[in-house]
């Protein structure tokens, strides 16, 4: 029976049975039962289509996912010659697929300096919350049982599995779920605009966090804590590099507590920072890394953790103590998945895209900073092919709109109407991850269709007197 809600769409509609019968990630229940979905139907290049047939500039790669856009037919046609082949075959107990071996084999040649070995998930919230596991199994196997806890950033984003949402510093990620769990721990997030304070140049910034982290090891008691976990460059919190002299400073905390690095390059990896891996672009020097979105171009679910040998003798040691590494999951190295991947890293190699992504950089970078002299823009910022705005009522005393106006939001459903999708994050922020396919042209596109949004949001909050 359709309720009230339902009974504004066409009885049977797509909007209607979606309304009926899914429950949506990361939506407000209410809200969608009275707006109903966007339906995307189709995609070729950067554009997707909707269910109407409106075209979209796809200006976030799906979820920081599509780095090869829609539509590529050497991924569809590797699936579906895998799939035909060889559609399943687990991995657990010895059992292998030379499609993920070969996959195993491609990573660790291109991987950053010092990976050994490769473990596969389905996603970048596994590969988090097995970082986890890892990292408590490890410290089991070589005698200190009482190094378990981990440090995360507020306003990272790690994922949302149960222990990946502990390591996440977000409050939307947490509220109602009664997370994080015990031996979960977060220190600040390196936004200098942001929180910065008066007369406080850059250096003396990250020596004040270096030293934040340096402290919150020491009370906690070094033995007790095991790792630290940080995206290169976070993403859903806001589309934040880090300051230059952070992460060298982080590290030699890091390395002076015998604290494990987790570099959590889900979003930045395979070419997005102008690299192949933002752990090269910022020269860190982490014990394990996760990786998915763009490993596959989000064609088909699958993510990986590298790790240096260290670590791996470690789990090894392991054996001698519990018996075999008992952990894994059903999908771990599909072989469609593995598939995809592997033609995934050709494409990226055949077509220069690393060379690609270099070259239209300029021009993002050109358009989205521009956004900077805009009376509503607080803060700009960029590395490669992502960037965020972040929206300001006040811009000279870095003013914040109360969370309740949905400023940013406002913003996205300013730049549908243009044909344009983009992503709010926390404190009003505009993120922008587009394919890294994407021309100049369309670049261009992007940043005209968000200037017109932009303007929009500002006679917006003009009328509502928010400014």
């Amino acid at each position: 029976m359709a309720t009230s809600d339902q009974a504004q769409f066409a009885p049977n509609s797509a909007a209607a049975r979606d309304i009926a019968y899914y429950l949506h990630p990361y939506t407000n229940i209410k809200a969608h039962e009275e707006s109903g979905p966007l339906i995307i139907n189709s995609g070729k290049g950067v554009f997707v289509y909707d269910d109407q047939g409106k075209e979209y500039i796809e200006g976030m790669a799906g979820l920081w996912c599509t780095s090869l856009g829609y539509g590529e037919e050497r991924l569809a046609k590797a699936a579906y010659d895998q799939l035909l082949k060889m559609s399943y075959t687990q991995g657990f107990t010895h059992r292998s697929n030379e499609t993920a071996i070969d996959l195993a084999e491609k990573l660790i040649s291109i991987a950053p300096k010092g990976m050994s070995k490769v473990f596969f998930t389905n996603s970048g919230s596994e590969a988090n919350d097995t970082q986890i596991k890892i990292v408590w199994y490890y410290n089991n196997a070589i005698g200190r049982p009482n190094k378990k806890k981990i440090i995360g950033r507020k306003r990272a984003y790690h994922g949302i599995t149960l222990a990946a949402s502990s390591l996440t510093g977000v409050e939307y990620a947490q509220k109602g779920f009664d997370v994080p769990l015990e031996r979960f721990l977060h220190v600040s997030s390196a936004h200098y605009w942001r929180d910065g304070e008066d007369g406080e140049s850059e250096e003396e910034y990250t020596d004040r966090l270096a030293e934040e982290l340096n402290q919150l090891i020491i009370s906690e008691g070094a033995d007790t804590v095991a790792a630290f976990i940080a995206e290169p460059v976070m993403g859903a919190g806001g589309a934040i590099p880090p300051p230059k002299s952070y992460f060298p400073k982080i590290q030699t905390v890091l390395k002076n507590h015998d604290v494990l690095f987790i570099a959590d390059e889900v979003i930045t990896g395979f070419c997005r920072t102008g690299n192949m891996f933002a752990t090269e672009t910022y020269n860190l020097d982490p014990d394990l890394i996760s990786v998915a979105k763009a490993l596959s171009s989000a064609y088909l679910p699958i993510g990986a953790v590298m790790m240096k040998d260290e670590i791996y003798q470690g789990l090894r040691s392991g054996g001698d103590k519990f018996g075999m590494w008992n952990t894994g999951y059903t999908y771990s190295g599909h072989p469609a998945s593995a598939a995809v991947a592997l033609e995934t890293l050709k494409i990226y190699e055949e077509r220069e895209i690393l060379d690609h992504v270099r070259s239209v950089m300029p021009k993002f970078r050109e358009r989205l900073m521009s956004f900077a002299e805009h009376p509503l823009v607080g803060d700009v910022r960029n590395v490669g092919l992502i960037g965020g705005i972040e929206l300001s009522p006040d811009k000279k005393n870095k003013g914040v709109f109360d969370p309740n106006e949905k400023v940013a939001p406002y913003f996205v459903s300013r730049a549908h109407e243009y044909g344009l999708i983009l992503r709010a994050a926390p404190s009003d922020v505009i993120a922008f991850c587009p394919p890294l396919i994407i021309s100049e042209k369309e670049i261009n596109l992007v940043m005209d269709r968000a200037e017109k949004a932009l303007d929009d949001t500002w006679n917006h909050v003009q009328k509502k007197g928010l400014v």
